[in-house]
């Protein structure tokens, strides 16, 4: 079997790793597992997976923080990441989304719905590598921000402003039209896609972001209707 994606899945239970080993393997997909924090941070500066599947609760180094770390390393930084895990309260999710994940999968869950929600990332993951945006995303220049797509990079009066995949996304679709007003359904859409499901502060958690980086005059949220970009 050719396998096209790597994928990481991390957690302390060796019986969920072998289940969900064996069911994404079954699907063309090239795993590789862990069973720390530390083994995984380790593993993926290793191997470089395309996604990494994280539980939240694991000794010494739980989800969140290896999240968080792995998000500062050179090369991880735009990895796809989700976290499968027992926990779903509204808190538990937020904390993931702001610590750099891109899905939060409550257990337990069947496993073609997994995939589905794998797959549906990879789609993003792909989207984002191979510039697949729309045509007016070009280097543009807002004041004192800076975007360029080819470098992927953002600065903010000449300083580079480090931004998360899916920061940077939400950041293009704002800026491809400047006073456009987008609404929830079309954030959802461009940054998510139809197959992912997160929650309604999701999109608030994202832009809360943006404007602690980039400044709070930057982003206007219209009541009831959406976001845009002065």
């Amino acid at each position: 079997m050719e396998y096209r994606f790597k994928v990481l899945i991390v957690d302390d239970e060796q019986d969920i790793l072998e289940f969900v080993s064996y069911n994404l393997r079954k699907e063309g997909f090239h795993v590789f597992m862990a069973n720390t924090g530390r083994q995984a941070i380790e593993l993926a500066k290793e191997v470089q997976p395309h996604l990494i599947l994280l539980d939240v609760m694991m000794p010494e180094m739980d989800g969140i923080e290896t999240c968080q770390q792995l998000r500062q390393i050179p090369g991880l930084q735009n990895v796809a990441i989700a976290f499968l895990t027992a926990r779903s309260e509204d808190y538990s999710q937020i904390a993931g989304f702001e610590a750099g994940g891109d899905d939060y999968i409550s257990k337990p869950v069947r496993p073609k719905v997994l995939v589905s929600r794998l797959r549906a990332l990879l789609r993003r993951y792909n989207l984002v590598l191979s510039e697949e945006v729309p045509e007016d995303f070009n280097t543009k220049q807002f004041g004192n921000v800076t975007i360029d797509v080819e470098k992927y990079q953002v600065t903010l009066d000449g300083n580079n402003i480090y931004l998360p995949k899916k920061e940077f996304m939400l950041l293009q679709l704002l800026t491809s039209r400047p006073s456009k007003v987008f609404t929830r359904e079309e954030i959802f859409d461009y940054i998510w896609g139809d197959d992912i499901y997160v929650g309604d502060r999701t999109i608030d958690v994202y832009v809360r972001k943006l404007r602690e980086k980039l400044g709070s005059n930057r982003i206007r949220t219209i009541k009831g209707v959406g976001y845009k970009f002065d």
